[in-house]
């Protein structure tokens, strides 16, 4: 008969159950790796309570804490457990996340020959659980496990590396994703809506462009404003479904109740106001494909109906789903493919307990990060234009006689060194507001820092010490930014008069000071 044995990370959430009932010295020691104020832990935490619902015997612990915090959660679990101390400076590394978890896999597996190896997920960081997948899926072939709400549940991952992926990556070797990464949005049937030719924004329509050929639910991650609904309606544009309804629905615009009905509908007479039965998003999007935006802020309750929802059904397509309306007996059954979005970090609501790693692990079949606008500075100026030439188009519809704005030598700069912490929606919202205000047709870079909110107009400055390095980055037009911001100040300061801006810079004479500024454009 084989053993079982257990591995996980020690994770915040285990520390701070531990901390209720721990001694004041602990206690402080906790609260200094935890933060103070955390709150209360609201139950035994992921560890604890894998070990309530299930026995093993062996337990192996991961810890990157101090040897007093190992000891003390070994002890206060009470098993078997024996804590496996790593030295891990830096618990998002995935490198060296990697090199401790198969060094501690490795032990564990040659101490425990014949048995049956568990591997709990919840703990640790979204780097520690992609690395335990990884490892469990391949070199230490391992059973999942999941807990939540102090309940442990067998983590259906549904691939196997060695059967499912690295054969398909294996066929057309490097090239193809080299191929992926080389071709430009506009020449993939579907994304041609999607601008930028960074190297970033091209392997995210490559991993877009991949998933669009399969059936398989996708996950969309990044910032605000990074263009998830666009993604996500090329996914469809680009995909077999592409002639069927695209249904969205975004989860946090809406009360849980009414994103219950939203979502599954309802029949006459299930609540007050229920005056007519009610088809909902699922029902609406049948063939096609229904996109959950901000799937993050969805409640428990909704987690466990979509969850449910998503569940195979043997023998049935994998984009097959039952799901009943508010009030009715009876199931009905629909094909919908489900392409989700969030700007929240997933991974870090599951370790708190706030979303449901096996609706997670249903969602992101596919996982695809969109990158932020300062992480493709190549690409500003060129979504600028496209952006500029949609907001001309719109008002000279509705205004006989306007004239076409165009961005400045001076704008071009300024939108590729600001930070745009609002990604594209912010500098839409910038173009715009400079197109109303600005009188002339060439818009400058102070008509575009003068559209930026208040708070972060004063940061405008600093962007240019801080610019991404590579990827357009130029050290002449970061110095050029420099200049110009301090002798505008200096200017400022010496109201006006260029014989005492210039000793303010140290510049021998204003002469010198106004040649630069002609050659810098600055009026």
């Amino acid at each position: 008969m084989k053993h079982s044995v257990l591995i996980s990370w020690i994770g915040h959430t285990d520390l701070r159950a531990m901390a209720e009932v721990s001694p004041p010295e602990l206690q402080n020691a906790i609260s200094k790796i935890c933060g103070p104020g955390q709150g209360r832990s609201d139950g035994p935490g992921p560890i604890k309570a894998t070990l309530i619902n299930r026995s093993f015997d062996k337990v192996y612990l991961l810890s990157n804490y101090p040897d007093q915090i190992g000891r003390g959660f070994s002890k206060w679990i009470n098993v078997n457990a024996e804590v496996l101390p790593t030295e891990l400076d830096n618990p998002t590394d995935y490198k060296a996340v990697y090199k401790v978890t198969e060094a501690a896999l490795k032990l564990v597996t040659s101490r425990n020959e014949n048995t049956n190896l568990f591997i709990l997920l919840s703990p640790g960081t979204p780097a520690m659980a992609a690395v335990f997948v990884l490892l469990g899926k391949t070199k230490y072939p391992a059973y999942f496990l999941q807990s939540y709400k102090h309940k442990v549940f067998d983590a259906d991952i549904p691939f196997d590396i060695t059967v499912d992926v690295i054969p398909e990556l294996l066929h057309s070797a490097d090239s193809s994703l080299d191929q992926l990464s080389r071709l430009s949005p506009r020449d993939i049937p579907g994304f041609e809506s999607i601008i930028g030719e960074s190297k970033s924004i091209r392997l995210a329509v490559g991993r877009a462009q991949r998933a669009a050929l399969r059936d398989v639910t996708v996950l969309l991650t990044g910032e605000s404003g990074t263009g998830k609904e666009l993604f996500a309606r090329a996914i469809h544009a680009a995909s077999r479904r592409k002639e069927k309804p695209f249904i969205t629905v975004n989860c946090a615009a809406l009360p849980r109740d009414l994103l219950e009905s939203e979502l599954f509908g309802h029949v006459k007479g299930s609540f007050t106001g229920a005056i007519s039965d009610y088809d909902g998003a699922f029902t609406h999007a049948d063939g096609g494909v229904l996109f959950l935006d901000e799937i993050g802020e969805c409640s428990p309750e909704i987690q466990a109906k979509l969850l449910r929802a998503m569940q195979p059904i043997k023998g049935q397509h994998t984009c097959i789903r039952e799901i009943q309306p508010i009030g009715s007996r009876k199931a009905v059954a629909v094909d919908v493919r489900i392409i989700s979005a969030t700007n929240r970090d997933l991974f870090g609501l599951v370790e708190k307990g706030a979303f449901r790693s096996d609706l997670y692990y249903r969602m992101a079949v596919i996982a695809i990060n969109l990158p932020a606008l300062r992480e493709k500075k190549a690409d500003i100026e060129m979504i600028a234009h496209k952006l500029l030439a949609q907001i001309n188009e719109d008002f000279a519809k509705n205004e006989p006689g306007y004239s076409n704005k165009y961005l400045c030598d001076s704008a071009k700069k300024f939108v590729k060194t600001y930070d745009w912490p609002g990604n594209v929606r912010e500098l839409y919202n910038v173009l715009i507001q400079a197109a109303v205000m600005t009188h002339s047709e060439g818009m400058a870079g102070e008509d575009l820092e003068q559209c930026i909110g208040g708070a972060r107009r004063s940061r405008a400055g600093m962007d240019t010490m801080y610019a991404a390095l590579g990827d357009g980055f130029s050290l002449d037009e970061v110095v050029a930014e420099l200049q110009k911001h301090y002798i505008k100040r200096a200017l400022e300061e010496a109201h006006g008069v260029k014989a005492k801006a210039a000793r303010l810079l140290g510049i021998e004479n204003y002469q010198t000071l106004d040649a630069r500024m002609k050659k810098l454009q600055i009026s």
